[in-house]
């Protein structure tokens, strides 16, 4: 117990406009929060005035209406505990929210594709750290990171976990899986003595063994998730975004060896051909899907495939296409084809009743702005307490931690954001997310979110 009160309850309720100072990665031993209204993803119903008491990483209650927060104030006094109390006017509570297609460790840049050859692992994994609170702050408090180049979102994932810089729980991959001149293979477009010839320690590989080889470095690594490019990509330098670059035999034994160290699969597939063989190999979920036909949707009904549309990906990249020079050629091309498409194929799957888990392929767009996608899944038809589970229960469900993350619940780790007004009546406010906290720890808390 720590030996001295913390917050003291008028210090608490006199925030300032925001959290300037980094939180220290210790929790209060209580807090209770009153919301105006809180979504219950498990139940997918919005509840009016609710109590949330905190102790230390956990939520330990919830109680319906404002429960008088002075009993809980006096026996942390009391008993020389810490405590905090934190009222939202007009705010909804949400659990934190889950991104299951991330790249933490990049963004988007006209320089991008030259950067490559002038910044160190090193030059990415300080930046990767800004890109990390950016998502933090938008209220992302964990995610899936399926993609690096050199393994640094693994450093990234530990240094949170340490408390040393602040980000969401990182689930990642490390490096992409795929096959040579594929959408992994890091040196497309290099001129003929640098290329190389990446084999399974960079991920890529070009028969079952190396299959089984790059799965067990990966564990080696200590990645969390596996992530394979059976199809082409928009954003390599290659001619494809859809043809198929993996045979299924390759997919079932990613699969199958990815399976027996206890990781799940997320497969990156635009073609649909490279969907039904993802599918058929038993993939956990199918990332983009732009081109996803009728058999595909049935498919992975039958499977219980997850399908992750990143919507916002293909229309960031579609508008940056128009703008001379941002992409190479043959990737302003492919972006252009995709860009078009994939809210519509994110539509069709929902009213098909494929599984639906929200991720955005952040570092596509610039970091930050992943809400967006909540209202692109709304205009693409899907109801808005859907696409809130989406990023909740759904993604948990995903990442194999629904007993954990993914709603506010009694024995669940206290990942709380609130958003101010309704999100059910107005999807948009999900992008002005005014508090954050993760395990316990805030590490956002907007004046426009509290009573003076």
């Amino acid at each position: 117990m720590i030996t001295r009160v913390a917050f003291a309850i008028a210090a608490a309720l006199a925030l300032p406009a925001a959290i300037a100072a980094e939180p220290t990665q210790t929790p209060p031993d209580v807090t209770v929060l009153q919301c105006a209204h809180m979504v219950d993803t498990a139940a997918g119903k919005l509840l009016g005035e609710t109590t949330l008491v905190i102790e230390g990483k956990q939520v330990k209650e919830i109680k319906a209406g404002y429960a008088d927060y002075s009993s809980y104030a006096d026996a942390a006094k009391a008993s020389g505990a810490s405590f905090r109390f934190q009222k939202f006017i007009n705010g909804t509570c949400l659990p934190g929210l889950i991104d299951a297609h991330t790249h933490l460790t990049s963004e988007t840049s006209p320089t991008g594709y030259t950067d490559q050859f002038r910044w160190n692992v090193a030059d990415y994994a300080v930046r990767s750290t800004v890109y990390a609170r950016r998502t933090l702050m938008a209220g992302f408090t964990a995610v899936r990171n399926l993609g690096d180049a050199s393994n640094e979102s693994i450093a990234l994932r530990n240094a949170i976990n340490a408390g040393i810089v602040p980000g969401p729980r990182i689930f990642t991959a490390g490096k992409a899986i795929g096959t040579t001149g594929g959408h992994a293979d890091p040196t497309d477009g290099y001129r003929m003595d640098l290329e190389g010839d990446p084999g399974p320690k960079e991920g890529i590989i070009n028969s079952v063994d190396d299959a089984y080889k790059t799965v067990r470095q990966h564990y080696k690594d200590g990645v969390d998730v596996i992530k394979i490019m059976p199809s082409g990509g928009v954003l390599d330098e290659s001619s494809s975004a859809d043809n198929a670059q993996m045979t299924v035999e390759e997919i079932k034994a990613v699969v199958t060896a990815a399976h027996d160290y206890g990781f799940t699969v997320a497969a990156h597939a635009h073609g649909a051909e490279a969907i039904r063989r993802a599918v058929l190999a038993g993939v956990d979920s199918i990332e983009h899907g732009t081109f996803m036909n009728d058999e595909d949707m049935k498919l992975m009904k039958e499977h219980g495939t997850w399908y992750v549309p990143t919507i916002i990906a293909g229309k960031y990249v579609q508008e940056m296409a128009a703008k001379p020079g941002y992409y190479p050629p043959q990737v302003a091309a492919k972006a252009l084809k995709v860009g078009p498409i994939i809210q519509t194929t994110a539509g069709k799957a929902y009213k098909a009743g494929v599984k639906i888990a929200f991720g955005t392929d952040a570092a596509v767009y610039p970091h930050g702005q992943n809400a967006k996608e909540f209202e692109y899944m709304v205009q693409a038809g899907m109801p808005p307490m859907f696409v809130l589970q989406a990023a909740t229960t759904h993604a948990a469900e995903l990442l194999h931690k629904q007993n954990e993350l993914g709603q506010i619940a009694v024995g669940r780790m206290a990942d709380i954001i609130a958003v101010p007004g309704n999100p059910i009546d107005d999807i948009t406010v999900m992008q002005k997310v005014n508090f954050v906290m993760k395990g316990g720890v805030i590490y956002k808390a907007d004046a426009s979110a509290t009573t003076d």
